[in-house]
């Protein structure tokens, strides 16, 4: 990541009370920066080499909960520690809180001071590493869907999550009359992002009653992880100060469509977009047609990382610009892969199947791997399709975690791009949800079978 602030200028900040306060993050298996506020002088003066945590932030649900079953660490072994490294690159003002800085951290064993493999940024790091031996450089932008709530955070909460009122009343899609009414919120959350070094493009009303998006320019994949992290974090937090909710669940209401997190990928040589060939009919590279081979083959076996809860599948409907299989077309937005800027040095494949709750370096990761083992394994693409993507019933997404998390659990390809270790931890991750869902009794359930059953 480009350095946004430098350890000399923040120094200098701190020394004349510019800056007071240094978040120091770790990104966790849900995509969320954990970890502490620290008095600025105190990292300045020797914090900034490295601090501690506990390691069950690698091994939590949504909700924190400590499951059993990971390897990792457990009850039995005493959750010790991890040691958080601050990645002095990744430094940047917070605008949106006055006097403070951040910096994500690498996650390190205590005892070897190696970098935790099941570490989301570490994960992420790998593949982009096996790119760069290749020769290549992994550039990547994602697409942040969300609503915006007329209540806070706290509001919401405190009435059981019921009666949830969006923004506005009707489908904002590109309205500029509606989002007009939304700048409160959405204006800071674009220029704080920019003064925070996030190379923000736009944001815009998107195809339901209070949804958005927000457009991020693309960059080298770790810095596109991070940017969306960042942003994610700092639309929830910016959104509670101008007294409103969001959230990134995929389908908040079966009545709504859902929101996604769409991933942009293309692969660069000594500077030069590497999936360009003018040759070509479409403009499509050998090198790009052997990558998204890779993708679709693999999918299944990364569609957990691209949608890792239950509600993550309820997105997946006909008719909702959500899609339903693993296929790819030109420029058609109802299937998985879409071919964006055919023709053009700015070709490259959009994955519309990840969900707004996505972890980034996860869902990029397992992309990433999976176009490697296209190249690697020399595969053909097939040909597009066209028309409605959605008449047909070959090659599904998996329709539930179950079905993804037993893809994944099976995958040799991924075992062995990102190891046995990785692989299981993330799929006891895809368990412990499942579990945790199965036990509970819906207002569903109640409401069809109270007096009917």
């Amino acid at each position: 990541m480009t350095e946004q602030l430098s350890f000399d200028t923040l120094k200098d900040q701190v020394a004349d009370g510019t800056v007071d306060t240094v978040l120091v993050c770790l990104v966790d298996m849900q995509g969320r920066l954990m970890g502490k506020r620290f008095h600025a002088k105190h990292f300045v003066n020797g914090a900034w080499e490295e601090t501690h945590c506990c390691n069950y932030l690698l091994a939590t649900d949504l909700a924190m909960a400590t499951p059993d079953g990971y390897a990792s660490t457990s009850w039995e072994n005493g959750y010790g520690d991890y040691v958080m490294k601050p990645d002095l690159a990744t430094l940047r003002p917070v605008p949106w809180l006055e006097g403070t800085v951040m910096v994500l951290c690498d996650v390190l064993d205590h005892h070897s001071h190696e970098e935790v493999p099941h570490s989301p940024r570490a994960i992420l790091k790998r593949q982009v590493n096996r790119l760069k031996e290749m020769g290549f450089d992994a550039m990547c932008a994602t697409e942040l869907e969300f609503f915006l709530f007329e209540k806070s955070f706290d509001a919401i909460r405190k009435s059981g999550f019921r009666d949830l009122e969006p923004i506005s009343g009707y489908n904002e899609d590109y309205s500029i009359l509606q989002t007009s009414r939304e700048e409160h919120v959405l204006r800071p959350i674009r220029n704080h992002l920019w003064d925070a070094g996030l190379p923000i493009e736009n944001s815009k009303g998107e195809a339901e009653t209070g949804q958005e998006e927000l457009n991020i320019k693309y960059a080298a994949a770790m810095d596109t992880a991070a940017y969306h992290t960042i942003a994610k974090h700092a639309v929830k937090e910016i959104a509670q100060q101008q007294g409103h909710a969001v959230t990134f669940l995929p389908k908040w209401s079966h009545d709504k469509v859902g929101s996604s997190s769409h991933v942009h990928q293309s692969l660069w040589q000594d500077g030069k977009p590497a999936f360009f060939d003018e040759s070509d009919a479409l403009g499509m590279s050998s090198l790009m047609k052997a990558y998204m081979a890779g993708l679709l083959k693999y999918a299944p076996d990364y569609t957990a990382f691209m949608a890792p809860y239950i509600n993550s599948y309820k997105r997946f409907m006909k008719g909702t610009f959500a899609p339903t299989r693993i296929i790819w077309s030109v420029d058609n937005r109802t299937a998985g892969y879409r071919l964006c800027g055919v023709g053009s040095k700015a070709i490259r494949v959009e994955c519309r199947i990840p969900g707004s709750d996505m972890n980034p370096y996860l869902a990029i990761a397992g992309m990433l791997a999976a176009g490697i083992a296209g190249i690697e394994e020399g595969l053909e693409l097939q040909a597009p399709t066209t028309g409605d993507v959605y008449q047909g019933d070959t090659g599904m997404i998996p329709g539930t975690l179950r079905d993804a998390a037993t893809a994944l659990k099976s995958s040799a390809m991924l075992r062995a791009a990102m190891g046995d270790a990785v692989v299981d931890h993330y799929v006891r991750a895809a368990e412990v949800e499942i579990e945790d869902f199965e036990r509970i009794v819906t207002d569903y359930e109640i409401a069809r079978g109270f007096e009917r059953a």
